[in-house]
């Protein structure tokens, strides 16, 4: 994720030159210019409030055993070289949804899945590349990331709606590559002997854990917890939560069901130890949200309002729509526009936050249907802003994500000289996604997904063709 420091630095600066600019340029008062900012700040007041919960829950679930639980499961099924990256995408696929974080997702799993893997003779940048798209997959689908939650409320579409209208693509992402890590581990002349799990955490050296608790200190509490084991069925909550999610219940139930399950059985395993306890571990989970993602984004909401107001998107919508034959054409642009942004800004949350408006505007500005369809196609853009943020940062050398990644894979397995290309070359759950949603967008193949399709023209039109 982006820095916090940087980000609350960079958005209001951001902000304050564009009040300057829109005074010059269009002769805009300056109470005109902070009206235009507070009003589209109060139209992501839900995202707010939904951000709160989220990061209550992740939380929760990351003090509860959710998570650790999770691990365990997977870590019961015997392992060998030609299975662990397999294991691992999917361990990491499962928890990155439950904790909300692909980067803490990634500081918990190395550790285990990188020595399990020497211990059993595995290939360590299959297993790399697999657990960091793993980690991924919920960073883009999960209902308490913060990705997910802000590119959501950009586009002004609900959290829950938005994983329906991607969950079944997703799905398939993420069974295609476990499927090509299992033929590539297969194909590999790795050996076949069953590694123990207990024995790979036993081999982290003690400056790892050292290294690990100042880099992520998260991390090492799910570790620990996964040393000392928790109840299985603290897996449950999750369950709940995803359950529910995909039934399209509203937002805020899911992730008040996933604080109250987390409790109850929280208390029944005995890592909840007090109700305080709990409540004061949903206050930090509320500290940490306005501790810098919740300030960060009513600045860029501010930023949005002016830049808005004196239309400063207008000459690149302008571009896109001269250039697009159809509706089709005009949202694989906003793919590209996605891709080009988070490989210019090397940063996933900077990226949807300053494409994110972009886009928007293009469907608003450019397209004409009925107001279901027109919510269709900014669930896409929603879905374009994060899957390209996310996914999109695993194949950008330079990107954030990877030199985050790279660092914790350095500090955990020090036996390997890790370098970018490790990350990306076996990467396939973040080449398939990012391929897959642009091919399908393109020439309405999205059809053959259940519930991912775009509606067709002339349902939708361009306003050009009218």
């Amino acid at each position: 994720m982006m820095d916090g420091f940087d980000a609350l630095l960079a958005a209001p600066i951001a902000t304050i030159y564009a009040s300057f600019i829109a005074m010059i340029l269009t002769k805009q008062k300056f109470n005109g210019i902070v009206d235009h900012a507070i009003d589209n700040v109060k139209e992501i007041q839900v995202a707010l409030f939904i951000l709160m919960a989220a990061y209550a829950m992740a939380e929760a679930f990351m003090s509860t055993g959710v998570g650790a639980s999770l691990i365990l499961i997977a870590l019961k099924v015997g392992i060998t070289a030609k299975t662990v990256a397999v294991v691992g995408a999917i361990v990491t696929s499962i928890l990155s949804i439950a904790t909300g974080t692909s980067w803490g997702t990634f500081a918990a799993c190395a550790p285990i899945f990188l020595w399990l893997n020497h211990i059993v003779g595995g290939n360590i940048l299959l297993t790399t590349a697999a657990i960091a798209g793993g980690a991924c997959f919920g960073d883009n689908i999960g209902l308490i990331s913060d990705t997910t939650i802000v590119s959501s409320g950009i586009q002004k579409v609900e959290v829950v709606r938005r994983i329906r209208h991607q969950g079944v693509w997703s799905a398939l992402v993420l069974l295609s590559g476990i499927i090509v890590f299992a033929i590539v581990g297969f194909t590999m002349d790795l050996p076949s002997t069953v590694g123990d799990p207990a024995e790979a955490i036993n081999s982290i050296p003690a400056d790892v854990w050292t290294a690990l608790a100042e880099k992520r200190e998260s991390a090492v509490k799910l570790l620990e917890q996964v040393r000392s084991g928790v109840p299985l069925y603290m897996a449950i909550p999750l369950v709940i939560v995803l359950v529910l999610a995909f039934m399209g219940t509203q937002t805020f139930i899911c992730l008040f069901a996933g604080l109250f399950f987390a409790y109850i059985f929280g208390m029944m395993a005995g890592t909840v130890t007090s109700t305080m306890d709990y409540l004061d571990m949903m206050m930090g989970g509320f500290a940490s949200a306005g501790g810098w993602v919740i300030v960060m984004m009513m600045w860029v909401a501010a930023f949005g309002g002016i830049m808005k107001s004196m239309n400063a998107f207008e000459p690149i919508s302008k571009l896109l729509s001269r250039i697009s034959g159809s509706v089709r054409q005009l949202m694989f642009y906003n793919g590209l526009l996605c891709v080009f942004g988070n490989a210019t800004l090397a940063d996933e949350m900077a990226q949807i936050v300053t494409i994110g408006p972009i886009i928007k505007e293009m469907v608003e500005d450019n397209v004409e249907g009925s107001e279901e369809d027109l919510y269709t196609l900014r669930l896409r853009n929603a879905t374009f802003s994060d899957a390209m943020g996310v996914f999109g940062s695993q194949l950008i050398p330079w990107h954030v994500y990877i030199a985050f990644y790279m660092g914790i894979a350095t500090i955990v397995y020090p036996l390997h000289e890790f370098v970018a290309i490790d990350i990306i070359r076996y990467n396939f759950i973040a080449m398939i996604a990012v391929f897959s949603i642009l091919i399908l967008t393109l020439t309405g193949l999205d059809r053959m997904i259940p519930l991912f399709k775009l509606p067709s023209e002339p349902a939708v039109r361009l306003k050009k063709q009218k």
